[in-house]
């Protein structure tokens, strides 16, 4: 049985953004129609499944509301961009406890080290975004402000005085 029959539309679209992504590690993001195409060179390029587009512009899109798909496959980046979700994104709370990723038995055994590899791709991106984000830099900033007293007493004293 040919692989695209095999899988589920959803878990394809998966396939090819990782696929993606690895083969271009420098793009943040890629246009919907790289990932249709990307999904149709599975066996046979002319034959993109119906179905596909439609998920990458909405059933996975987990900053989308829900329609009826709920997964949280793709983030959209901007008007017709997508990357995989990561699990720091924020997501349409419609979709909330929905798929992230295939499961490893409804994937091929040559695509599941594909799971491996996003697991360490979507914590580091996480990470990055954090260090370049300038609000979030700025956690744990103030914590020298009462590192020789409690933070209650801190406080305490800086009210002294208020009516």
């Amino acid at each position: 049985m040919p692989i695209k029959e095999r899988l589920k539309i959803a878990d394809e679209v998966w396939l090819a953004t990782a696929q993606l992504h690895q083969e271009h590690p420098e793009a943040d993001d890629f246009s919907v129609d790289e990932i249709v195409w990307r999904a149709g060179k599975f066996e046979d390029p002319t034959a993109i499944r119906p179905g596909v587009y439609v998920h990458v512009i909405q059933h996975c899109v987990a900053n989308r509301p829900p329609n009826p798909g709920k997964s949280r496959i793709l983030f959209e980046t901007s008007e017709g961009r997508r990357r995989l979700y990561r699990k720091a994104d924020p997501f349409h709370p419609g979709r909330a406890g929905s798929k992230v990723t295939p499961e490893p038995e409804d994937i091929p055994v040559e695509y599941q080290r594909l799971l491996l590899w996003y697991k360490d791709w979507s914590e580091r991106e996480s990470q990055s975004q954090s260090a370049k984000d300038p609000l979030l830099r700025l956690s744990g900033s103030g914590k020298r402000l009462w590192a020789d007293e409690p933070a209650d007493e801190y406080v305490e004293r800086l009210r002294e005085g208020w009516q």
